[in-house]
């Protein structure tokens, strides 16, 4: 039987397609989990800034304490900056693994100098602080202000741009600060452009939700 693990999204969407896309990347990466996929309301162009973060903040809670009732074995917030993951660790028992947690950590399992690649002018809070020393360049692609400008020829186009200046800058491995990359499925692209090793923040955190539910 396969390990039901809910997943939140943080962009609100009626697209059944979009909304499913995080979940099929974990499960095709980890075939025992079963992802229950769930979006916040109110929030077509998803967390971009600390206002939007906050206004998040009260809804992710909410779908997780659901997600707990529900018997889902561990909670997955998939937006990089982590928003709500020590509030939901608070009140729930199941694990809850954060995508920009989980991200940084796995970049520092591939080396010491990370780049991060997200959609604002720097990384996520919670990134830096694992990576501390450790992150020697941040820079997002030209043009990209939100999730929802990744989803366009012009946003992939400017993401493969900007991991170039990553890897000239000294990264020897690439963090992806943002979700939304795992939405256009962009991670293998990079890393085929620029040769070194790009880390995708959804599959991250699907390899640690995996992790911590075996035998649960």
């Amino acid at each position: 039987m396969k390990t039901k693990v809910g997943l939140i999204r943080v962009l609100t969407t009626k697209d059944e397609n979009l909304l499913e896309a995080h979940g099929r990347l974990v499960e095709s990466r980890f075939p025992e989990l079963k992802v229950e996929s769930r979006c916040i309301d109110d929030q077509p162009k998803g967390i971009y800034d600390k206002k939007t973060s906050a206004i998040a903040l009260p809804k992710i809670l909410k779908l997780g304490e659901e997600m707990e009732r529900e018997r889902m074995k561990a909670i997955i917030v998939s937006c990089a900056d982590d928003p709500g993951v020590e509030g939901l660790r608070n009140i729930v028992k199941i694990p809850v693994i954060g995508a920009g947690s989980s991200c940084a950590c796995l970049a520092l399992s591939r080396g010491s100098r990370i780049g991060t690649l997200g959609i604002r002018e720097g990384a996520p809070r919670v990134m830096k602080d694992i990576l501390g020393e450790h992150l020697v360049a941040e820079t997002r692609p030209e043009g990209v202000k939100t999730t929802l400008d990744l989803m366009t020829g012009e946003g992939k186009k400017n993401a493969l741009s900007a991991v170039e200046y990553l890897r000239k800058t000294g990264a020897v491995v690439i963090a992806l600060a943002c979700t939304g990359y795992a939405t256009i499925g962009v991670a293998r692209d990079l890393e085929r452009a620029v040769g070194i090793p790009v880390i995708d923040a959804v599959e991250a955190a699907g390899l640690f939700a995996w992790h911590l539910t075996r035998g649960r």
